[in-house]
């Protein structure tokens, strides 16, 4: 029997997901299909019940469900469940469990790709939906020693910080402002790490071609993580880049995130340079040609 799993998001149309998963079944000599499923906010119920089917591992999660996701599952493991996100479904003797991998792959991520270290640093993080808790959280847990999060909505960007600052240890504090707050040009200033995960710059959406912030407020000292993917370079790391600074994409984020949530479905180590590779060959066949 084919064994089955996807990503649910909606859009999802610019997701790489389906090549990342299928070299890493085809490289473990696993029969298992990996697909993208398109799932309005009404449709989410439905779709996750679905997965309860004798032939599902589970699913990845994204863009915007990674909260809603959660009363529809039956448990929740400990960084899910800490970070208030999910970002991988396992499916396992009908019961259906909520994971969070993006805290572990980011941290990976800012380690190798970026070679940051979080420890006392001061972090500006942009966006308040999944990925921004999942960050968050990681850096809590790297004790960052100021973790400001800025927003356009300040009940989100609110709760998000409630619900996490409990889990902050001494020494490191987090906080947060509205978008274009005068302590946006401060934090700008003084951040040794901006981590965006709002979609803004996402190829096909409305943001396409588009930094979340004036390129003219990065400061050469800071590092910058661009947790979109697609395009390679987004404008966000590009403009990073032509001030001077250290800047990444998510794409590590991704794979990495990809082959944790790969061991919890099938209890094996993923390939990860077949993952890279297969999403490189992705995100080249889906630029647009000049």
């Amino acid at each position: 029997m084919t064994e089955r799993a996807g990503v649910i998001g909606h859009p999802i149309g610019h997701s790489i997901s389906p090549a990342i998963y299928g070299a890493a079944f085809r490289a473990a000599a696993i029969d298992a299909a990996y697909d993208a499923w398109d799932t309005p906010p009404d449709t989410l119920d439905g779709r996750v019940q679905a997965l309860r089917g004798d032939d599902f591992l589970g699913a990845n999660v994204t863009i915007p469900h990674k909260q809603a996701v959660i009363p529809f599952l039956d448990d929740l493991a400990d960084t899910a469940s800490r970070a208030g996100a999910v970002n991988t479904i396992v499916h396992h003797e009908d019961k259906l469990t909520g994971h969070n991998t993006d805290a572990a792959g980011f941290a990976r991520s800012l380690a190798e790709d970026a070679g940051f270290d979080a420890r006392r640093k001061y972090v500006l993080l942009l966006g308040s939906g999944g990925a921004a808790r999942a960050v968050a959280l990681a850096l809590i847990d790297a004790h960052a020693r100021t973790i400001f999060v800025m927003g356009r909505q300040p009940k989100k960007i609110d709760q998000l910080v409630r619900d996490l600052k409990p889990l902050t240890p001494t020494g490191t504090t987090i906080s947060w402002a509205y978008w274009g707050d005068g302590s946006y040009l401060l934090s700008m200033r003084e951040s040794d790490l901006i981590v965006n995960c709002t979609p803004v710059g996402m190829a096909g959406s409305e943001t396409d071609g588009q930094s979340p912030v004036d390129a003219d407020l990065i400061q050469p000292h800071t590092t910058v993580f661009d947790v979109v993917y697609n395009p390679p370079e987004t404008p966000l790391v590009a403009a990073a880049r032509a001030r001077g600074a250290t800047a990444v994409s998510g794409f590590g984020m991704l794979v990495h995130q990809a082959a944790e949530s790969f061991r919890l479905w099938t209890g094996r180590d993923a390939d990860i340079e077949a993952m890279r590779a297969a999403g490189r060959e992705a995100l080249a066949a889906a630029a647009p040609r000049s």
